[in-house]
């Protein structure tokens, strides 16, 4: 059927299985003294309970996710489309209508999901449409991870694409025929409208179903012939540990560091891997791949210079332009990645880096009753007039002219040399011209080349550069801040508290044990 998208040829099973994340911690030899007391962070200024109280003081009528307690779901509570979460009570009223099901899975600090949730699912005319055809269902993927993982196999299966939101149709039985990612309200991006696209799947449901559901079987027969594994089991062996080695350093990016060309990911499971490789076996390319790895990533966009932690990715090869979410488990990945790097190369500089992230967690990320909060979004608000306005990465972005206003000239003239401030911007990758005339900070060059081309120490750079990022930070926490994810997951906490404690046993903060303690 040409309106279907072809089947690749390896596709994974969507078996639907709960996976029951418990993060934990032991350590030995802990003082029995109690730990020291920690300042918990200020109130968070912009969560989704800001987010309703507008709308409802604002006389917005929500739907039935107002009585959910996900952030995501939260976000959608004021849509005209008839949300259902994921459950009996859609699944029963899919069968006995006999309608099909739109599926989109996200979660609360998700770009793309915004974008859609605003373009498409605010729109009445769109939620006019869905209403009528389809029993809509939303799932937030980090409530529900095995349906997340189930229908991303199934999206992967069908079209080759992996991202959120997910954006698939399925029969009332579940079975899975057509699918996306993101999707506009008029077309662009190579991308159908999604109002003319629901209509397409309405037609195809109604006047030619049975080669609708044809699609559907065959794609779960492909789907279930994929889940076998095949082979007994056998351990992973000296050759399985060499391939696996050959197989990252023939991905590595040697001019930027990374396992990709493109768009990258910090990937702390590549670098655990790696370290312990050079650790057993003395192999000096698997360490010398993650510590430059790890310090570009560190002089990057994706490093937040002024108030630390990483951004979810970079769209670049570069690691300059950031997609500016900032999630807990990469905080607690990438420090124990630097802390090991640390203790591997007894370099400062990785110590230097587990305190710039664990400091940012401390400040942000730390719930006064104890836990972690899950992530900060990408995008917040521009004028705090109007909270619903927002775009990505504003909180981080900086114009020539503003750092000029909160500087001297001589910790200007510094600071933008060090950060590669330019009068019109400096980001060379800008797809959706998100960014135009705006600076992200990053690094290109060495402290001691830059202090050259001013002509003063490199103590004296480093003194101004250190107060320049102290007078930035406290005025770029005037802006309206980016929505906080408060929910704490339990998984997520297990790697948080492992971070602060590994921290702890290796550079000996007091500070670090209480987070854990407390965490």
């Amino acid at each position: 059927m040409a309106f279907f998208r072809r089947i690749p040829g390896k596709i994974i099973l969507p078996v639907l299985f709960v996976v029951a994340a418990l993060g934990y911690l032991i350590l030995r030899g802990w003082p029995s003294a109690a730990p020291p007391k920690i300042s918990p962070p200020p109130v968070p200024r912009n969560t989704v309970a800001d987010f309703i109280r507008r709308h409802l003081e604002a006389g917005k009528s929500p739907n039935r996710l107002i009585q959910e307690k996900s952030p995501f779901l939260l976000q959608h509570a004021f849509n005209p489309v008839n949300w259902y979460p994921w459950g009996t009570e859609a699944l029963t009223r899919a069968r006995q209508e006999d309608k099909p099901i739109f599926l989109s899975v996200g979660y609360s600090t998700c770009y793309w999901c915004h974008m859609m949730e605003r373009e498409v699912f605010a729109n009445p005319e769109i939620a006019r449409i869905m209403n009528r055809f389809f029993v809509n269902i939303l799932v937030d993927r980090e409530e529900l991870p095995e349906v997340d993982r189930t229908f991303m196999r199934a999206l992967n299966a069908m079209t080759g694409e992996s991202g959120w939101p997910i954006s698939i149709f399925l029969t009332p039985d579940l079975k899975p025929f057509y699918g996306g990612t993101y999707f506009p309200p008029v077309s662009k991006y190579d991308l159908p409208s999604f109002g003319e696209l629901l209509k397409r799947i309405a037609f195809m449901w109604e006047k030619r179903r049975p080669q609708v559901l044809k699609e559907a079987d065959r794609i779960a027969e492909h789907l279930y012939k994929s889940a076998g594994i095949t082979g007994p089991p056998a351990d992973a062996g000296e050759e399985a540990l060499r391939r696996g080695f050959q197989g990252y350093a023939g991905a590595y990016e040697p001019r930027y560091g990374g396992f990709t060309r493109g768009r990258k990911f910090p990937r702390a499971a590549a670098f655990n891997f790696l370290l312990r490789n050079y650790y057993q076996t003395g192999n000096k390319q698997a360490l010398a791949m993650v510590l430059s790895t790890l310090r570009h990533m560190a002089n990057g966009g994706i490093h937040d210079h002024l108030g630390g932690g990483f951004h979810r990715y970079t769209i670049d090869p570069r690691w300059q332009v950031p997609h500016f979410e900032k999630m807990l488990p990469d905080q607690a990945q990438l420090a124990l990645s630097y802390l090991e790097a640390y203790q591997l190369s007894g370099d400062a500089f990785y110590a230097g880096m587990v305190r710039d992230i664990l400091g940012y967690v401390q400040r942000r990320m730390l719930h006064p009753q104890g836990g972690f909060y899950s992530a900060e979004d990408a995008e917040s608000s521009l004028d705090p007039a109007l909270p619903e306005k927002k775009a990505e990465g504003v909180f981080y972005l900086w114009e020539k002219g503003e750092i000029d206003r909160h500087l001297s000239p001589s910790e200007s003239r510094a600071f933008c040399a060090y950060y590669n401030i330019q009068e019109k911007g400096n980001v060379r990758y800008d797809p959706h011209d998100q960014f135009t005339g705006k600076n992200i900070l990053y690094v290109t060059d060495t402290p001691e080349a830059v202090a050259r081309r001013l002509g003063i120490s490199g103590e004296e750079l480093q003194r101004v550069l250190a107060e320049s990022r102290r007078k930035l930070f406290h005025a770029r926490e005037q802006r309206p801040p980016p929505l906080l994810d408060d929910k704490i997951i339990t998984a997520w906490n297990g790697l948080m508290i492992s971070a602060f404690a590994r921290a702890y046993q290796v550079l000996g903060d007091s500070a670090y044990l209480a987070a854990a303690s407390r965490g």
